[in-house]
């Protein structure tokens, strides 16, 4: 769009200057109207609203040069979450114990800090951000009640979903979920009055270089806190674990919230943050150098994938590194985008969109392959909480990098940026939906009723802890199989329903016949098989 133009036409229409003021801050490109402003108001000096406009597009700009850290209020936020984190990371008030049969001890499974570390900056973080940015207290007061309950809701359900396994998989899952769910809540709150994809997206790069930051934090401080260990243990002096627990936990609670203060300048909206100096700048540098180096590295691998097709389809630890590269192209893609058409040329804006279109291109075949890689294991064995979510994450990915290429089609030379918008913005609220259905699903989805397992033999409620489902059963002196559902055991009629059902011998259990009786007949398999016999 021609600024220049549009606001010379617009000299005594305040209502449509202000529309298409709006529309040039989604689009990401309020220096192009700050600058024709400026030509107009130049050629213009009487004119009242040209005047107005200047004045008030100068002192947004003076405000973000302005930007002042407001450390009266992040030490001492710092300081109450880092001091949180050192008493949370006792191990021993505040283990998380899995759940299982009241006669068998529950095992230690990780520290409650695990999992409570992000929402409990994200609500120091939010304190910050509404006090200095004078933002909406309700909205920060209900993403802190959204974050409390969630949190509250994995501790208090987790021992639903039964099994060791599942309730270990749930656990480890939220470690990712319940972050993800944070850093929404937090997005949620600045952009609660600037809802638009220009809006979003300033966030999700302000995001990344907050996450950098917090990472460069964690260098130096990991650095400090070892030189100090180490000269302590020069003079044979061993420093007491609770003291350790401090530089370690204490000071990990004190990054997010000076990492959020030293980035982003609470007092402006997500999309009028600076971005073309300092860390902005260097971070856009690095990802945009990245992006030619990860479509020669995309080429490569797609080229050696039919000599080894089967390997994400055989080896768990090949998909899971499948799945991480395919988050780290989605954050490089994001990181790359500039904020707007005036920080690069338009040489660089023409080699930049095509190198972002390529990456997407690329990236949408992997992520093709391993869906497919993904949902053939899971029909092999069997839906579990580990593969749920990372079957959502896939078809999210596959969503928004089809989507990218899409809307790069459609869109015109000079409106390419606005459908990169578009696209992050439509899958920030996807990831954050699923999130969300996720934390809220998994124990459901996979669980068992507590009080059916109860009223089961010992021996059977010991196999229903330690093995997830399909149980399948047998006893020494009978030949027959039983499958363990709903607190019944239900009768296979035939070694080929027992293959038919993809089910395996190595998840036959046998147990004593006395407890095998004890279990109460279900329907068998099929129907219609007649009536069950007894082992």
């Amino acid at each position: 769009m021609s600024y220049h133009h549009t606001v010379s036409t617009l000299a005594e229409d305040a209502e449509q200057l202000e529309q298409v003021y709006q529309a040039a801050r989604q689009a990401g490109e309020t220096e192009a109207f700050r600058q024709a402003i400026d030509d107009s108001h130049a050629s213009a000096p009487d004119n009242l609203l040209y005047a107005a406009w200047f004045h008030r597009l100068k002192h947004a700009g003076d405000q973000a040069k302005k930007f002042v850290i407001a450390w009266a209020w992040v030490i001492p936020l710092a300081l109450v979450n880092g001091l949180l984190f050192w008493w949370l990371s006792d191990d021993q008030p505040f283990m998380i114990e899995l759940a299982g049969p009241r006669y068998i001890a529950g095992d230690d499974f990780l520290p409650a800090i695990a999992l409570l570390a992000a929402p409990i900056s994200a609500a120091f973080v939010m304190i910050y951000l509404t006090v200095v940015g004078r933002k909406r207290w309700p909205v920060a007061a209900l993403v802190g009640i959204v974050l409390a309950g969630a949190s509250a809701y994995v501790l208090l359900t987790f021992p639903q979903a039964g099994s060791r396994p599942f309730q270990e998989q749930y656990l480890t899952l939220m470690m990712m979920h319940l972050p993800l769910l944070a850093w929404a809540g937090v997005g949620t709150l600045l952009i609660a009055k600037h809802r638009d994809p220009g809006n979003r997206f300033a966030f999700l790069i302000k995001s990344l270089e907050v996450f950098v930051m917090g990472g460069l934090f964690v260098i130096v401080g990991g650095v400090f806190t070892v030189i100090t260990i180490g000269l302590f243990d020069a003079l044979d002096i061993a420093l007491p674990e609770v003291v350790q627990r401090l530089f370690i936990a204490g000071g990990g609670g004190m990054i997010p919230v000076v990492a959020t203060a030293v980035i982003y300048d609470p007092t402006a909206p997500p999309a009028e943050q600076p971005f073309s100096e300092g860390l902005s700048r260097l971070v856009a540098l690095l990802l945009r150098i990245m992006l030619p180096l990860t479509v020669l590295i995309l080429l490569v691998y797609l080229a050696f994938i039919p000599f080894n097709f089967r390997a994400p389809f055989d080896n768990r630890e090949v998909l899971i590194t499948y799945n991480g590269m395919l988050f780290a192209v989605i954050a490089l893609l994001v990181g790359a985008t500039p904020v707007s058409l005036t920080d690069v040329s338009s040489r660089l804006g023409r080699w930049l969109r095509r190198g972002i279109i390529a990456v997407a291109a690329l990236a949408l075949i992997v992520s093709l392959y391993a869906l497919g890689a993904i949902l053939y294991r899971t029909a092999l064995d069997r839906l579990t909480p580990n593969r749920l979510p990372f079957i959502g994450w896939n078809v999210i990915n596959i969503g928004l990098l089809s989507l990218v290429l899409f809307l790069q089609v459609q869109a015109r030379a000079e409106r390419w940026l606005q459908g990169l918008f578009r696209a992050y913005s439509a899958g920030t609220v996807a990831y954050t939906i699923w999130t969300l259905a996720m934390i809220l699903a998994i124990p459901w989805l996979f669980g068992i009723n507590q009080g059916e397992a109860e009223a089961l033999p010992r021996e059977v409620q010991r196999i229903i802890y330690q093995e997830p489902s399909p149980i399948l059963l047998k006893c020494a002196g009978s030949p027959h199989i039983y499958l363990l559902q709903n607190g019944e055991k239900r009768w296979i009629e035939s070694i080929e329903r027992f293959e038919d059902r993809g089910y395996v011998w190595r998840d036959v259990h046998t147990i004593p016949c006395d407890d095998l009786r004890a279990v109460p007949d279900g329907v068998p398999i099929p129907a219609d098989a007649g009536p069950p016999p007894q082992p």
